[in-house]
């Protein structure tokens, strides 16, 4: 029994394989098309072919066939013809205009044979345009349909005049006849309907299977999908907005997510919306949006989003014309737009510090070859004294020049170096007790010669109730001597520089104020900048590197201090350091963190400097840094 059963079931499944083998290659990749290439094919061939091997059968039966039966045995014939037309040619439609055509004729042929319009084969003509709906198409069941309606008449019109038998012939009782018919006839309908029945349940899982798909794909995937209407409303969205923008996919759909877009990119969100709608074109746009945050308490922020977008193949009527449907596909780019801005910010600070080198080189080249120049020319004139006669004064008044010349030399490589220093973090302060006084009197006694020489008075006024200073006394000596020389290089003869010191709080305020020709605005935010130097219509050249006020501004931060500038343009300018009266770490002082010099000039409130910005600590921007390194 088993046996049995499984040659059945190969049997099945070799028919199976042979109607699939027929159906035509070019619809054989589309699985719903290629069922109603089956659905056509298998029971015209099944029901030929076992009607064909039944004709023998009958013909025992029956004996000599008469001349209809020939025509509807031949008939049999016409399926099979059909069905391998389709197979060769792919038409689906034309196959089935075909079928209706072979099966009108053939019911048309035994109803004229058999009584006309009363016949039994006359109810066949109802199955023409029922077998044509197979067919999904309106042309084909409208043909197939004026065929049926067609024969009718001609039958009618036949019958009514007379030319055709009024009795049924070919032996048999007129009742059994249109039994038959009936019987036969619906059988047939019956098996149309399984056929639309199966197709239609083919469609149904086909049409499940592939939402299944889309749903499957738009569950897992990490872009968002959306379909917009002409006037930019999202229709749909998939379910992977809510982790992208923290919100509901309800709360996104309409305006929703139009209302979470930046103000200032909302412009070009819509622009590509109405230009793939309106013009069918597909473009891409990035613009902002907020994200709700994952737990309440959190920051709203806003994310960038890369939206490529494309009109659907159907238009829709509006008052405005024809417009399209739009699918967009977002995702999240915040990552990669940091990584611009950060690729950009290095550009921008690769572009600084070669104009920085380019900079450096250009003041360290007049600032190294103007001395050295003088030392070699005067040295030179020294060697050859005799020839030159040179007499003891004016050998004098070279040595003098030379000595001048190699110790402003020797304070241009002490301030790079100083710089350097600060830049790497390696310049160390070590706090003692001391008092304040002295060093700012030793300080003005090193600037008198100097002040003296250009009539410029220098004036001190230091609270003498000041407690002792614990801080780094060389540092802060240094820091004197660069403001105290700042003040008396840019004051014109007679001015006056006045010193003084006074106590705020847990902090000492030191103040160095001139009378001279001042900074202009727009300069004073880049003051205490590595070699810059205010050099304009109303300042007169002045030597130097630019780097005393920076040097200040690394050993103020090194204390934990901070340094203020004021200045108006011919009436002078006013310095003022702060520092902790205490600024040993191990006595509990307010020391600041050993820092690079540029992330220290950056830290302090000069006016007009920049927002604070960390740095790494192991990178030096600055020029001087990066001049002593090449030299070493």
């Amino acid at each position: 029994m088993s046996g049995r059963a499984v040659g059945d079931v190969s049997v099945i499944g070799s028919l199976g394989h042979y109607v699939d083998a027929l159906v035509h290659p070019s619809v054989q990749a589309d699985p719903l098309a290629r069922a109603r290439h089956r659905a056509f094919i298998a029971p015209r061939l099944i029901g030929s072919l076992t009607a064909l091997v039944a004709f023998p059968a009958w013909l025992a039966w029956r004996g000599a066939p008469s001349a209809l039966e020939v025509l509807v045995f031949c008939w049999l014939a016409a399926p099979i013809l059909v069905s391998y037309y389709l197979s060769r040619t792919g038409r689906y439609e034309n196959a089935h205009l075909l079928s209706a055509l072979a099966l009108t004729g053939v019911v048309t042929v035994v109803a004229a044979k058999t009584g006309g319009i009363g016949s039994f084969a006359a109810i066949w003509l109802v199955v023409v345009p029922l077998e044509a709906a197979l067919s999904a198409s309106r042309r084909v069941v409208a043909l197939a349909s004026t065929m049926a309606l067609g024969a009718a008449g001609l039958l009618v019109g036949l019958t009514a005049s007379g030319h055709l038998p009024a009795q049924i012939g070919v032996g048999h009782d007129a009742g059994a006849l249109a039994a038959l018919g009936i019987v036969s006839a619906s059988l047939y309908a019956t098996g149309l309907a399984l056929g639309a029945e199966s197709l239609a349940r083919k469609s149904f899982w086909l049409l499940y299977a592939e939402e299944d798909r889309y749903r499957l794909l738009a569950r897992n995937m990490t872009d968002v999908i959306t379909r917009h209407g002409h006037n930019g409303a999202v229709l749909f969205v998939s379910p992977a907005a809510e982790p992208l923008f923290g919100a509901r996919a309800a709360e996104l759909r309409g305006h929703g997510l139009f209302d979470r877009v930046h103000i200032a990119d909302r412009p070009a969100y819509l622009n590509a919306l109405a230009d793939a709608a309106a013009h069918g074109l597909s473009g891409s746009v990035e613009f902002r949006v907020r994200r709700d945050p994952d737990v309440a308490g959190e920051p709203v922020r806003f994310i960038w989003i890369e939206m490529r977008c494309r009109p659907l193949d159907r238009a829709v009527a509006g008052p405005e014309g024809a417009t399209r449907e739009v699918v967009a596909v977002m995702r999240d780019v915040t990552e990669r737009k940091e990584q611009e801005r950060a690729v950009e910010e290095s550009r921008a600070e690769a572009e600084r510090a070669n104009s920085a080198k380019s900079r450096f080189l250009a003041t360290m080249s007049h600032e190294l070859r103007t001395p050295l120049n003088a030392v070699i020319g005067f040295s030179d004139m020294l060697i050859n004294e005799k020839s030159l006669k040179i007499t003891p004064e004016r050998r004098l008044e070279y040595a003098r020049l030379i000595n001048e010349s190699g110790s402003h030399l020797l304070s241009v490589v002490n301030d790079i170096l100083d710089m350097s220093k600060l830049e790497t973090g390696e310049f160390e302060i070590r706090p003692e007790p001391f008092a304040l006084a002295p060093v700012v009197r030793s300080c003005c006694d090193l600037l008198e010669l100097k002040a003296r020489e250009q009539d410029i008075r220098l004036e001190t006024a230091v609270d003498p109730t000041l407690p002792e200073l614990v801080a780094d006394k060389r540092a802060i000596k240094q820091i004197l001597i660069n403001l105290l020389s700042n003040a008396v290089k840019f004051t014109d003869r007679g001015g006056c520089v006045t010193v003084a010191a006074r106590r705020e709080g847990a902090r000492l305020a030191i103040t160095v104020e001139d009378n001279g020709i001042g900074i202009r605005e727009a300069d004073l935010a880049r003051c205490g900048d590595p070699f810059f130097q205010s050099r304009d219509s109303y300042d007169r050249p002045h030597h130097g590197t630019g780097l005393g006020l920076s040097i200040v501004k690394g050993l103020v931060g090194l204390h934990g201090g901070e340094i203020g500038m004021t200045s108006r343009l011919g009436a002078g300018t006013c310095v003022t350091v702060r520092i902790p009266l205490d600024c040993d770490p191990a006595r509990g002082g307010r020391a600041a963190p050993r820092a690079t010099a540029t992330s220290t000039v950056r830290r302090l409130n000069l006016p007009g400097d920049p927002p604070p910005e960390p740095l790494p600590s192991d990178e030096t921007s600055d020029e001087a840094a990066f001049a002593v390194k090449k030299r070493a």
